[in-house]
């Protein structure tokens, strides 16, 4: 799963580097976009956690007939939900985008990419639910493959669909967002055909499933949706305070955090494989072996994250110039990542955390903790740094507030599952 998120996040990563290629306006462009983009992702990985929680429960609590019937209620569920959030996005582009602090020059660069963009966002949260169905019945590996292939295929079509090919002048940066349709279509056709080849879904007792399970799913979607939604609202508001610094800091921003996405890859694979794990256990009420995991997880996610940190602090220039061919770019792209990434250690643990509390039956905990890091930790100390110091301010603003909400989720965590080794009572209890 780490190799598979690496790739995914790399082919955003390599859309931006070759949109930076393009001019910083189409560059900004792009990054307006990133906060609405964040929105779909928020709502699709919340129904995955939900998907991943509920049928790897069932699945550790010996009921494969209704694993099969969750899995069938949840794809088509969540194809919906996600296909009226982008319609919805669609139809309200132009006040958004302003809200956002794009200027009236910029929004027809906007325009032009924000469409096939949202197809691709649709297709693949499409993928995205294949993918969590295959991740709670243990099978890893063949989302990972495809995470990989999907980039390659993005890769590939990235420069031949923005810059063209011989007399061909390309499309320039909607070319960036069809380049992604097309690599997620053709993940998704590979994933419904191995769906097709397996006993995971079915067609009868799915409207009693539907009565039956709609609490305890809703239990967990909701309360993960709306941890999921603030990343993206926090990240409107970021995006909103970097712009008041100007159109170049709001270009750097975005590399930066594309750049954070990446370099957040084992933590971002953990948050997708550790949780039907302990699905399984919650629901074969093993609460040793949760301990046992939630403590080695949590010490890889602060060694990895610190020590990567700190070696792509030195290499902070040498990455800039890969990336960012504007030299003012450059600069602060530098200060941002310096500032940055050695705080992603506490930030990964909270992360992790978070992820953690959905499949343990602490889904209003996380979403706690999600509004705590983002609104009383992160944003604040963003808003105050770029007040204080222009773009270095932001970046050790923003590293203040990930370390601060790392502690507190760590002390919130210890205190959910019993201090000095105490396992907590009442561990059958789901929270509602």
């Amino acid at each position: 799963m780490a190799l598979g998120v690496l790739s995914l996040l790399g082919f955003q990563l390599v859309d931006s580097a070759f949109i930076a290629r393009l001019g910083t306006s189409p560059l900004a462009a792009q990054s307006f976009t990133f906060p609405l983009s964040f929105l779909i992702i928020g709502v699709q990985v919340g129904l995955g956690i939900a998907i991943a929680a509920l049928i790897s429960r069932a699945l550790g609590a010996g009921e494969q007939a209704r694993a099969r019937r969750l899995g069938s209620l949840v794809l088509m569920g969540g194809s919906l939900i996600v296909g009226l959030l982008c319609l919805l996005l669609l139809v309200l582009q132009t006040p958004l985008f302003r809200l956002l602090g794009a200027e009236q020059t910029i929004l027809p660069l906007i325009h032009e990419y924000w469409t096939p963009q949202l197809l691709a966002a649709w297709i693949g949260a499409l993928l995205y639910f294949g993918y969590s169905l295959f991740r709670a019945h243990g099978e890893m590996r063949l989302p990972g493959k495809m995470m990989v292939l999907t980039s390659l295929f993005n890769l590939i079509l990235d420069p031949l669909l923005i810059f063209g090919i011989g007399s061909w002048q390309g499309l320039g940066l909607p070319g960036a967002a069809w380049a992604t349709t097309i690599a997620f279509s053709l993940g998704l056709l590979v994933i419904v055909l191995r769906l097709a080849r397996t006993d995971w879904l079915a067609t009868q007792g799915l409207m009693a499933e539907a009565r039956r399970s709609s609490r305890p799913f809703m239990g967990i979607a909701g309360p993960a949706m709306i941890s999921q939604l603030m990343p993206p609202l926090a990240a409107m508001l970021a995006t909103a305070i970097v712009a008041s610094l100007g159109e170049t800091a709001v270009a750097a921003w975005g590399l930066a955090s594309r750049l954070e996405t990446v370099s957040l890859m084992v933590v971002l694979a953990l948050t997708m494989s550790l949780p039907p794990w302990l699905g399984r256990c919650y629901g074969a009420g093993d609460w040793q072996q949760i301990r046992r995991l939630m403590w080695l997880v949590l010490k890889v996610v602060a060694i990895w994250q610190l020590g990567l940190g700190l070696v792509m602090a030195l290499l902070a220039p040498w990455v800039a110039e890969l990336l960012a061919g504007n030299p003012e770019i450059r600069d602060e792209l530098i200060t941002l990542v310096r500032g940055l990434l050695p705080s992603y250690a506490l930030l990964g643990v909270c992360m992790v955390v978070v992820s953690a509390s959905n499949a343990l039956g602490w889904p209003l905990r996380s979403m706690l903790m999600s509004g705590v890091r983002l609104f009383v930790c992160y944003l604040p100390c963003l808003w105050l740094g770029a007040q204080w110091g222009g773009i270095l301010g932001v970046a050790l603003g923003a590293a203040f507030g990930n370390i601060l909400a790392g502690g507190l989720a760590l002390t919130l965590y210890r205190r959910s599952i019993g201090l000095k080794g105490k396992v907590v009572e009442n561990t059958c209890k789901y929270e509602y």
